[in-house]
């Protein structure tokens, strides 16, 4: 992986998994379901852990919610998966947490909006309620601004100052501002009422790319603190996807953030686990984690009106997922391999021999065969029906012969 300059942030636990500057960054999702309905709940939690989320949020927004997270916990739990929990508060935050205790000390982190609790009005009473709290259950906090509901009374003061300049400041900028001070003025007031600098994890959640990247870049350069990242609405499909890649790829490579959500907008009955998924071929698009081998494959052209090599490239895909949990028990660093899946002669060779593991299947008019690249040399041509069968073949072997290896040395090592 390349390497990248981050940001020097202190280091913050969050159950079993740490974020900071020193360690990868994190993939972050949430529920979708009734908090309350814990069966339903229990089961995305699971599903979105097994995806690759390393922490998952629920939202705890009334008292049938918040009854039900230690139960979720412990169901989670009970399935042999380990994943912290995160509470996401909302104007009640301080009476549920201090009517459920069990709550507060089942849940891994709190996620505290300031725009919705009392901080900035007549007093901040609810807030420090919540910081004690997690105080008092050694629970780390993210302070999430969000600009839909931005602290309208500090807003409404800057906004008042910034008229009287004598060459006021565009909205937007006094906004953006806003966000930040909202942030860092919460986080001080966090310090004050017991929380441990490396206890805070910051946000500034916009919907508008550019918007995105001014408000974190602006926010990175006055505070230490760790930093989630994402859009607070991405969109749905391939705008929430592009929008999300435009405004998290910058600040990434930058060095700014610590942990991601890609906050894509599901179909109906979609399948939540999509945006972990998009979060973690963002992290590996620009090589800064893997998570699972890639392919590359060749988007076609008039020399491959055959649809043969999509259906490869389609198969190969969805067996490398089926196969990811269990490889990356036995096969350390299989997310590391390279596939081609290519479509004629003009670049297939070329791209076959690049990857680990390469295949380059015939264009139009082209002679049936599909010659198979490993590790830049050709290893066999494959030909007739079996294609698709005996190329993975040829991957099982190859990641056995070249990761199973990894996995005994592993062991051997840890003997000693």
């Amino acid at each position: 992986m390349a390497e990248i300059e981050r940001r020097k942030t202190p280091t913050v636990k969050i159950g079993h998994v740490r974020v900071g500057w020193e360690v990868p960054v994190v993939v972050q999702s949430m529920t979708n379901t009734d908090t309350a309905d814990v069966p339903s709940t229990v089961e995305q939690v699971a599903a979105l852990a097994l995806a690759g989320s390393e922490l998952v949020r629920v939202t705890v927004n009334n008292e049938d919610a918040a009854a039900a997270v230690p139960h979720i916990v412990e169901g989670v739990e009970k399935r042999g998966i380990r994943v912290p929990i995160i509470g996401d508060f909302h104007y009640n935050g301080h009476i549920l947490l201090k009517k459920y205790p069990a709550t507060a000390r089942a849940l891994a982190k709190y996620r505290i909006n300031p725009g919705n609790v009392s901080i900035g009005r007549k007093d901040d009473d609810n807030f420090r309620t919540m910081v004690e709290c997690a105080v008092e259950n050694h629970k780390p906090v993210r302070i999430g601004v969000n600009w839909g509901s931005l602290d309208q009374s500090l807003l409404t003061k800057m906004m008042d100052q910034n008229a009287r300049l004598a060459q006021p400041q565009p909205a937007r900028e006094v906004m953006i501002e806003a966000m930040i001070a909202s942030a860092l003025e919460s986080a001080a007031a966090a310090e004050r009422y017991g929380l441990g600098h490396d206890m805070i994890i910051l946000s500034a959640k916009v919907s508008g790319v550019r918007d995105l990247l001014d408000v974190y870049s602006r926010l990175a350069a006055r505070c230490g603190y760790p930093l989630h990242l994402g859009l607070t609405e991405a969109g749905m499909g391939s705008k929430g996807l592009i929008a999300s890649t435009a405004g998290l790829a910058p600040l990434l490579l930058s060095g700014i953030g610590d942990t991601i959500r890609v906050s894509l907008t599901p179909k109906p009955g979609g399948d939540r686990t999509e945006e972990v998924l998009a979060a973690q071929q963002i992290l590996q698009s620009l090589s800064i984690r893997s998570f699972m081998p890639q392919v590359t494959s060749c988007p076609g052209c008039g020399r491959t009106t055959s649809t043969y090599f999509q259906e490869l490239a389609e198969q190969i895909q969805s067996y490398l997922r089926t196969q990811m949990p269990e490889w990356r028990k036995k096969y350390p660093g299989v997310e590391e391999l390279k596939l081609a899946v290519m479509g004629c002669v003009v670049n297939g060779p070329g791209e076959s021999k690049h990857a680990n593991l390469g295949i380059s299947l015939p264009g139009t008019f082209e002679d049936p065969v599909a010659p198979v690249y490993i590790d830049g040399k050709l290893a066999t041509t494959l030909r007739g029906d079996t294609i698709v069968a005996e190329f993975k073949q040829i991957l099982d072997r190859y990641v056995e012969s070249h990761y199973g290896q990894r996995a005994k040395s592993s062991e051997l090592v840890g003997t000693r």
